[in-house]
């Protein structure tokens, strides 16, 4: 993947993080910690991801990395008016940021030669990396090990057609773009329906019969 669509993911997650918490009027967060928070999700998914591959972090080594980020979490302060009518919004760019942090993840982790089943899990970790970052600074439970609307699930399907496609000879580009389309479609449609797995639950023995 070339950098401008890093720096996409970037900025999208970047606005996405900073609507988020600017949203969230039960508590007092200051100007600082909406920018923050913004950042978090810019660049979690891409710092995890680049750490699980043992390259260099391109958070750090891209100048307009931050630059990016940082101007996006400001305009999304700027923005935080429409968070207020509605929750849609920071929904459907979650689900876009997951799928280009997911695309990105896995195909970088191919071209570097990561098995089918490795380079799964770094399009899974990118996807999330960035939720689950905002989730420890804000004292959140972390999205993906709760009972929710197919979190994880949504990052892994999106991950694994772009894997699949790309083992079937086709362009990345176009299997990245359909990995987008996987992960926001069923993140989307997963909040719209409330699709959850079930819960957990302890396997009880039977009364033994008198």
């Amino acid at each position: 993947m070339t950098l401008w669509i890093e720096l996409l993911a970037a900025g999208l997650g970047g606005l996405q993080g900073a609507l988020f918490a600017a949203g969230l009027r039960t508590r007092r967060i200051d100007v600082l910690g909406v920018i923050a928070i913004g950042l978090a999700v810019a660049l979690g998914g891409s710092l995890l991801r680049d750490v699980v591959l043992n390259r260099p972090p391109v958070v750090i080594w891209s100048n307009w990395y931050l630059i990016v980020a940082g101007g996006a979490a400001v305009l999304g302060m700027a923005l935080a008016p429409l968070a207020a009518r509605g929750s849609w919004l920071i929904t459907g760019l979650d689900a876009v940021v997951m799928g280009l942090f997911g695309a990105i993840g896995a195909s970088k982790a191919l071209s570097l030669g990561v098995g089918v089943a490795g380079a799964l899990v770094v399009g899974v970790i990118g996807a999330i990396g960035g939720g689950m970052l905002r989730d420890v600074m804000l004292g959140l439970p972390f999205s993906f090990l709760h009972v929710g609307t197919l979190y994880a699930v949504a990052a892994g399907a999106g991950a694994g057609t772009l894997i699949l496609l790309a083992g079937l000879g086709v362009a990345v580009p176009i299997a990245g773009l359909v990995c987008v389309a996987v992960t926001t479609l069923l993140r989307v449609a997963a909040v719209r329906f409330e699709w959850t797995f079930p819960e957990q639950f302890a396997v009880r023995r039977r009364p033994d019969k008198p």
